[in-house]
């Protein structure tokens, strides 16, 4: 897949590590990502270690100079971490040993996922970890994924768990930071809750990892504009600010409300998000179009309306831009950029006024039984209920009454905090 490098990267990035026993050395020609995502089913299918010699030229333009890739298998299955930087795009390799297909590596073809044992349960794993007895975690890595004039600063955080907190999509993880409570002196920190941004099998498809994605909250000073480090928020910079092997201490997972309903495969899924809202949907969309899961096969329609403030502000836009291209008949994702688009009165471009603009086949698709998901802010939604009101107005219709219905029917799904 073409992406843009902002940096040069030098062509002795590894994926692997040397070793002094006899190796078979293959090459073969294929694009980054196809290659990653062929070392990640070699790793998983084979168990076998991967040395990879990546050449990337940089360029100003949309491509990439793949120069050569060597495969190296030896006895010993151990497979370090390549982790891709969302906004530069640059490759390195971190000393932890799992194929971690991460952010920007969607690509089809679909890939192949452990254990299916994880499709055997027929309810959702609940509270397997409570706050008084957390599960002690390890951090895999964290990476930014906005660019520099985002504002503020959003972390993707995948959390090694060991297969021993098993969730389902749209579920979310509690986290307690380190520390003691100072409202409850003697107490540790209250749990905080996060969407997790990954299917059941992790980013790095084994079943044993969680992906989360954390807006670091910074307090200014609103008489000085300056940041008050004293109040700001204990949890996610805490998290964003963890380097792969901490510990982290973990709940749950908890929630049901925004379980992906698979009764259906050819159902219609419309996703609304701000922000970071966007997580619980990375994971369904990662299972409908990126994941072989013998038990799911997706064929109906998933559309994204995602509402962030620039284009910097843009989370996942290269994964989901992928399912785009590949997937049209299945996937649609629109964009409302507050400070860089207007909506049809010259105002502020924000989510609700995107799904305005398609609001006649937003409401015949929920007439035909589509699920409505809402994540993000609170503050979203007094905004997104309002423009629905007016439209259905327009359209002769009671918004309650529909609202009630959408809500008995389990069509309507809010998780807003």
């Amino acid at each position: 897949m073409p992406f843009a490098t902002r940096q040069r990267v030098q062509p002795q990035s590894y994926l692997g590590r040397g070793s002094s026993e006899s190796k078979k050395t293959y090459s073969i020609s294929k694009t980054p990502f196809e290659f990653l995502i062929m070392a990640a089913q070699l790793a998983l299918n084979q168990g076998s270690n991967l040395s990879v010699r990546v050449g990337i030229s940089d360029s100003s333009q949309r491509v990439s100079g793949f120069q050569r890739q060597n495969l190296r298998f030896q006895e010993k299955p151990c497979l370090p971490h390549l982790s891709l930087n969302l906004k530069s795009n640059s490759l390195k390799s971190k000393n932890s040993f799992r194929v971690c297909m991460s952010v920007q590596q969607a690509n089809v073809p679909k890939v192949a996922v452990s254990p299916l044992e994880l499709e055997d349960p027929q309810d959702p794993p609940l509270n397997l970890h409570k706050p008084k007895e957390p599960y002690t975690a390890t951090i895999v890595s964290v990476e930014r994924i906005v660019g520099p004039n985002a504002p503020g600063e959003t972390c993707h955080v995948v959390i090694d768990h060991g297969g021993n907190v098993p969730y389902w999509e749209g579920q979310s993880y509690g986290v307690i930071p380190p520390g003691e409570n100072p409202k409850k002196p003697g107490s540790p920190h209250n749990v905080r809750l996060y969407s997790i941004a990954s299917t059941r099998y992790g980013d790095s498809f084994d079943g044993k990892t969680a992906s989360l994605c954390v807006r670091r909250a910074v307090y200014y000073d609103p008489e000085t504009g300056k940041e008050d480090p004293s109040k700001n928020g204990v949890c996610s910079n805490f998290l964003c600010n963890s380097k792969p092997g901490n510990k982290v201490q973990v709940t749950g997972p908890s929630g049901k409300i925004m379980l992906l309903p698979e009764t259906d495969p050819n159902a219609t899924h419309i996703m609304i998000a701000t922000g970071t809202g966007v997580a619980p949907y990375r994971g369904y969309l990662r299972r409908m179009f990126m994941e072989s899961v013998p038990t799911y096969k997706f064929g109906g329609l998933a559309w994204l309306f995602l509402g962030v403030a620039n284009s910097d502000s843009l989370l996942y836009d290269e994964e989901f831009s992928k399912y785009q291209r590949d997937y049209p008949d299945n996937f649609r994702f629109d964009r409302a950029l507050s400070r860089e688009q207007k909506n049809k009165t010259g105002g502020k471009m924000y989510v609700q006024d995107k799904i305005e603009e398609y609001s006649d086949e937003v409401f015949k698709l929920l007439d035909g039984g589509a699920h409505i998901y809402f994540c993000g802010l609170k503050g979203m939604m007094p905004g997104i209920q309002d423009t629905l009101k007016r439209v259905a107005e327009q359209r002769g219709e009671s918004w309650e009454a529909k609202l009630s219905q959408l809500k008995k029917n389990k069509q309507w799904h809010v998780e807003v905090y």
